[in-house]
């Protein structure tokens, strides 16, 4: 291996996750030679998707296969299922299910143990994970921010960067969208002026345009996810994206931003285009 070579770990709460945050991200990784791990941490089995994905009536086996078509199309080497179930998104959390345990009840160490022996078997240079809010909110995904911070300090990984958006761009290019297009129901376009990170907290800036092929692509291998569950109208917030005319597409998703912790609000040294410049 070339002594350059890196190894990027990206950390997700769900299947899909990674395609609309770090998906291109990882793509370029993988474009330069880099080594490219995904780890998700449950199964996914709570999301809403039409009943013609789900075997048997469960969504879980779906959702992983999912993710191993959404890394195969961008080039990733390895994917991993911590072994966790859905928590949900709303309401009390559901009783665990026979075999696993709720992703937001399972203790912190346990869990980042897990990944930390991910981390250490692959000798991750950097994670990719949330911030403390979990971007928007999901338990599933502040729980997330919680297991990675900790894995990597049992690890020893280098650098972690959590993936977010600053949030008056993402506010703008949603209205932007929505003046082409009609939005779910569910989808709640202010939700994102309260969301993630602020613009001065940014540190990392990422070019993914030329992976925006590669970015689609794991789009779209999350069908489930862009399907009605028949109790919706219109298109799932998935199935939108998708259906963004591409140049409009290409300005709202063709960079990608990360925050990390370790360095000082608006630091001296600017916004960084590279995540693994620096490293030792």
């Amino acid at each position: 291996m070339d002594a350059m070579t890196r190894t990027l770990v990206a950390f997700h709460a769900h299947p899909d996750d990674e395609a609309l945050l770090t998906s291109g991200t990882m793509a370029k990784a993988a474009a330069q030679g880099h080594r490219v791990v995904l780890v998700v941490a449950t199964d996914g089995a709570l999301g809403l998707a039409s009943d013609d994905f789900r075997e048997g009536g469960d969504l879980s086996a779906v959702r992983l296969d999912e993710a191993r078509r959404s890394a195969d199309s961008l080039g990733v080497d390895r994917v991993e299922w911590l072994g966790y179930a859905d928590s949900g998104h709303d309401g009390p959390v559901p009783e665990d299910p026979p075999d696993r345990v709720r992703f937001c009840r399972a203790p912190v160490e346990e869990a980042a143990a897990r990944l930390a022996a991910v981390l250490a078997d692959e000798q991750a240079d950097v994670l990719l994970t949330y911030d403390a809010a979990g971007g928007y909110g999901h338990r599933d995904h502040v729980r997330v921010h919680e297991v990675g911070a900790r894995a990597a300090e049992i690890a020893g990984t280098p650098r972690v960067l959590e993936a977010t958006v600053p949030r008056d761009t993402i506010a703008r290019a949603i209205r932007l969208v929505g003046r082409v297009y009609r939005f779910p129901e569910e989808f709640d376009p202010t939700s994102f002026e309260r969301a993630f990170t602020a613009r001065a907290d940014i540190t990392h800036r990422i070019d993914v345009r030329r992976q925006i092929p590669a970015k689609r692509a794991s789009m779209r291998a999350h069908a489930s996810q862009a399907s009605n569950d028949g109790s919706q109208s219109g298109d799932r917030t998935l199935a939108a994206f998708l259906r963004i005319p591409r140049p409009l597409y290409d300005l709202v998703f063709g960079r990608e931003w990360f925050r990390d912790p370790s360095r000082p609000r608006g630091g001296a040294d600017g916004i960084r285009t590279d995540i693994f410049e620096g490293l030792s």
